[in-house]
């Protein structure tokens, strides 16, 4: 139990993971690799019932407060139906603009924060849902393209995580299910938490192109599934280059 609760405190920093994770890709080129997951997780009849698509900029030509502003007041007459907000003081400043429609929620928010009177600011959006159908599937390509190229200055970073659950009973034990998992998405273990009722791997993935460098070796995909038992539904969450859902 202590290191299920340990495990899930890493993995619930995300936010602080993901700012220091190197602009290496480029807007989705070819497939999106939330498309890839969804389609090895429906051919195994695991039913999605959240999922979200994250990406972020570090914004290196933002040097002061007024283009900051400037930036950020771009950003709220390009989106004006979206509901924005600020909450700024001398060293930190965060505006974030948020749309909710129907099951999916959209959010941006433009971080900054003013080090010795250098300013390191971030420009994060989220397209998230609890439904996945053919509908979504078709259109989170387009609207992804089109969100980038409105609010990214250069390369984002982009990151996909699904959270689903097995439609019937897991014959196999929770480390064959893993083994499973591993094979069908032709990934490498790096490092594994194995519980009575959770484990969890980070592995190194042939389907996703970005990686993450852990010790001297990259990942680029993270995988995690829970039994409670008694009878209760094995539910996993799949996320490259990294798991961006708590669990």
């Amino acid at each position: 139990m202590k290191k299920t609760k340990i495990i899930l405190t890493v993995l619930g920093l995300v936010g602080l993971i993901l700012l220091n994770i190197g602009d290496k890709t480029t807007a989705a080129d070819g497939k999106l690799d939330l498309l890839k997951m969804a389609s090895v997780l429906q051919d195994e009849n695991i039913l999605i019932n959240e999922w979200s698509l994250y990406a972020r900029e570090k914004m290196v030509n933002l040097q002061d407060q007024k283009e900051i502003k400037s930036y950020t007041e771009e950003l709220k007459q390009q989106f004006p139906d979206w509901e924005w907000a600020t909450n700024s003081d001398k060293v930190h400043s965060e505006s974030v603009g948020v749309l909710q429609q129907g099951s999916e929620t959209e959010s941006i928010k433009i971080l900054s924060t003013s080090t010795n009177g250098q300013f390191q600011t971030y420009v994060i959006y989220e397209v998230k849902g609890q439904v996945w159908d053919k509908k979504v599937e078709e259109s989170i390509p387009h609207k992804m393209a089109s969100r980038i190229s409105d609010i990214f200055r250069g390369n984002a970073t982009i990151f996909s995580c699904i959270k689903g659950e097995f439609n019937d009973k897991m014959i196999k034990t929770l480390p064959l299910e893993m083994e499973h998992l591993l094979t069908i998405f032709q990934a490498e273990e790096i490092e594994a938490l194995k519980e009575d009722t959770f484990i969890s791997s980070t592995a190194h993935s042939t389907m996703f192109s970005e990686t993450v460098e852990v010790g001297e070796k990259n990942m680029n995909v993270q995988i995690g599934i829970r039994n409670p038992g008694m009878g209760g539904k094995t539910t996993l969450v799949v996320g490259t280059p990294i798991i961006t859902i708590e669990y």
